[in-house]
């Protein structure tokens, strides 16, 4: 088993102009993620419909999970922007995205700005799993 097998996916949080080009976006989404597996993308639902986030997370292979402003504005991040939370009514999108999309996991990546796209990364917090392994 490779190690990147033994660790859970996960979230990329995407901030971005509409408009925002696939290539853009994939070309920071790699450039954050390394030898993670990915779960998904997230955004802002203003995002949703975004044509190159759509062909990205195709490319990709994952799905986009999306939150409300009020949503993303409820975390806190190291980073917040108040150019952020005057323009879409969140301090942040990317890292709050993440965060959410992990499930409340943990940040592993602050905000990047690559090619005009904002990106970070966030696991889900596997030390707050709840149950227990018999056997």
């Amino acid at each position: 088993m490779r190690p990147t097998e033994l660790r859970p996916p996960v979230a990329v949080g995407i901030g971005m102009r509409p408009g925002a080009a696939a290539a853009a976006i994939l070309a920071a989404v790699r450039h954050v993620l390394g030898d993670e597996p990915l779960a998904c993308l997230a955004t802002i639902d203003r995002r949703a419909d975004e044509p190159g986030l759509q062909v990205a997370a195709g490319e990709l292979g994952v799905p986009v999970r999306t939150f409300a402003a009020t949503e993303l504005d409820s975390v806190t991040v190291p980073t917040p922007a108040v150019r952020t939370k005057a323009a879409v009514g969140a301090a942040s999108v990317a890292e709050a995205a993440a965060v959410l999309a992990a499930g409340g996991g943990v940040l592993l990546q602050t905000k990047k700005m690559h090619r005009g796209v904002t990106v970070a990364v966030a696991r889900p917090d596997v030390g707050q799993a709840r149950g227990s392994v018999v056997g």
